[in-house]
């Protein structure tokens, strides 16, 4: 199921993937609040992490739609585990894995973007910020281990090393890039037997044709699901978690209509001015599947 080469358009997925990512590690930390910010006192629950006052106040207030605790207990996330994290943007959860890995002595892996490609600087700016972000505050990450995920790219993590690998909401920019059969192979690679896969996407109406290139953002459960199992993955749960029965799944602009990004233009195109965001803001953040998988042993 592998698209050709003609449908790889990197840009579109960096346009995706980078601009909320860029504006957030832009910014520069305030010294003062640097210093003030310390690891989890006692041993790290999934619980204390999630409440640390490391995690930027916008992160935070999206937790009521992200719902971070019960979605990471669903995937079995326990103390000193192996984890693979694919492209973790500005970090939304790596504010979370990072800390209760490093505390629990577990170990952290994070497949960025790859950016060996020297016509796409934004790729590399968003690595770069990325990195510097997690190296400024190594007391509360912990040494994270950086690899590296693309249409070329090798390993994630040494082979059958991981307890969890997981796939935050960028499925649809795998499959705009031709790479999503890619990504589960790589984390099967990754994980040992009996490990699991879980994932966070875009939830597309169900009875819709799927369109391969996920334009607006959305892939129907059901081919996500067939994806894992072509690449050998066995279903073991499904989650409505964060799930939004508000979302319609028709926005003018696709999921990214939405909050967070709340695009008020095609993606890449200037924002319009006086767009109405109010019936979309009224909706809230996008309808979500919470799919995991095992690695049969």
């Amino acid at each position: 199921m592998m698209l050709p080469a003609q449908y790889w358009s990197r840009r579109g997925v960096l346009a995706s993937v980078g601009a909320l990512g860029l504006s957030a590690c832009g910014k520069k930390n305030d010294p003062a609040k640097t210093e003030a910010i310390a690891a989890p006192a006692g041993p790290a629950t999934i619980e204390t992490v999630v409440a640390g006052d490391w995690r930027p106040p916008a992160d935070r207030a999206r937790d009521f739609w992200r719902h971070p605790v019960e979605t990471l207990k669903f995937w079995d996330l326990k103390p000193g585990q192996t984890v693979v994290e694919f492209w973790p943007g500005a970090g939304w959860y790596t504010d979370i894995l990072g800390p209760f890995l490093a505390d629990t002595h577990g170990k952290l892996y994070e497949a960025e973007l790859q950016t060996d490609d020297p016509s796409e600087p934004a790729a590399a700016e968003i690595v770069e910020a990325y990195r510097r972000k997690l190296s400024e505050k190594k007391k509360i990450y912990g040494e994270v281990i950086f690899t590296a995920f693309g249409p070329t790219s090798g390993p994630v993590a040494p082979a059958g090393t991981a307890d969890l690998v997981l796939f935050l909401r960028n499925l649809h920019n795998w499959m705009a890039g031709g790479i999503a059969e890619k990504a589960f192979k790589d984390a099967l690679a990754a994980l040992k037997p009996g490990g699991i896969l879980g994932v966070e996407e875009h939830r597309g109406q169900p009875g819709r044709v799927q369109d391969v290139l996920a334009a607006d953002g959305y892939v129907q459960q059901d081919y996500v699901i067939q994806l894992a199992k072509e690449a050998g993955f066995v279903l073991a749960g499904t989650s409505e978690i964060n799930a939004n029965p508000k979302d319609s799944k028709d926005h003018p602009f696709g999921v990214w209509t939405l909050p967070p990004t709340r695009l008020s233009a095609p993606r890449g195109e200037p924002s319009e001015s006086g767009f109405d965001h109010s019936k979309y803001d009224a909706i809230g953040e996008s309808d979500r599947m919470t799919l995991k998988f095992v690695k049969p042993k």
